[in-house]
């Protein structure tokens, strides 16, 4: 399995590379890949583009590979139906929903990650209360504890399919 790296136009946290963690692009050049038709899916989260960029959809395709995407469920939903009605794809898409265990838990964990203004927190805040709503529409909820404790529950969810 392979993690598939998407575009944003947020800039890049502590640690995060170009690359690895997202195709990190100005404005600008989000709009213009957007324009050519370079993108999958796309959506305006938390005031950022993100999106899918087809070449690398079409790359793991080609390598065989099973991929994950980190994508919101505006995203999920965009992916779920460009899936089914493409032949290749239909039945591929295996999707879960990675829940706060609250959102007074989300807000601790905001606040200790401290890298948004308080604005945008309460933005990411209201967006997932909207999103937990969105929930069911997923194959999989999982109710987040640590980034380890959930790698180990999505590979036990990917393991059973495979």
């Amino acid at each position: 399995m392979s993690r598939l790296v998407t575009a944003t136009t947020r800039a890049p946290r502590d640690g995060e590379k170009h690359g690895v963690d997202y195709f990190f692009f100005q404005k600008s050049e989000f709009e213009k890949k957007l324009s050519q038709g370079h993108f999958l899916e796309h959506e305006n989260i938390h005031g950022y583009e993100y999106g899918i960029l087809k070449e690398s959809i079409l790359f793991a395709q080609k390598k065989g590979l099973d991929i994950l995407l980190n994508i919101d469920v505006n995203g999920s939903a965009s992916l779920r139906k460009f899936c089914q009605e493409t032949l290749v794809l239909n039945g591929c898409l295996n999707t879960i929903f990675i829940r706060p265990k609250s959102l007074e838990d989300l807000k601790k964990r905001m606040i200790q990650r401290a890298s948004e203004s308080l604005e945008q927190a309460q933005l990411r805040l209201d967006n997932a209360q909207a999103e937990m709503e969105r929930q069911n529409e997923f194959d999989y909820i999982i109710e987040s504890a640590d980034k380890e404790t959930d790698y180990q529950k999505i590979k036990e969810i990917y393991l059973s399919l495979k």
